[in-house]
């Protein structure tokens, strides 16, 4: 995928998400939460988004993913991240396509103003920014309750 086309997907201000979406339990089992929804658009990207979210590392992750290339655009919070330049970005950064680094490569971003702890919030914030109407809601995470050690 070229950073032309990638922006045009950006761009893109019919990309939508139709009905509510609801966090479910890692299949991995760890203490993440996430969800998937699919996107459409009148350009008919094959795109979908993906949520995960751990309370208790304090790690919050939203992504536009393009089926056949992966990761195109996201929001990372609570977690470093090392670029391939070898410079480390803060814990809230985003990732955007280059041909280059794919996604690998991120930057800081102070324009997410809600926190980690108000994932709708963020949602909201981060589908703005992508150009993505959510014709639902997100629902709060469930509080995961961890095993009682005997």
């Amino acid at each position: 995928m070229t950073t032309t086309e990638f922006a045009a997907i950006l761009e893109d201000t019919s990309k939508r998400i139709e009905g509510d979406i609801a966090w479910s339990e890692d299949e991995d089992h760890s203490p993440a939460l996430e969800f998937t929804g699919k996107v459409l658009s009148d350009s008919g990207w094959p795109l979908f988004v993906r949520g995960s979210i751990n309370s208790t590392a304090g790690c919050l992750t939203f992504a536009l993913i393009l089926k056949s290339e992966g990761r195109i655009y996201a929001l990372d919070m609570g977690k470093d991240h090392h670029n391939p330049q070898c410079n480390q970005v803060g814990e809230k950064h985003k990732h955007r396509w280059v041909e280059t680094f794919r996604d690998k490569e991120a930057y800081a971003s102070d324009d997410i103003t809600a926190a980690v702890s108000d994932p709708v919030s963020v949602w909201k914030q981060f589908c703005a920014e992508a150009g993505i109407i959510h014709d639902g809601r997100l629902a709060e995470p469930p509080v995961i309750q961890g095993e009682l050690f005997l």
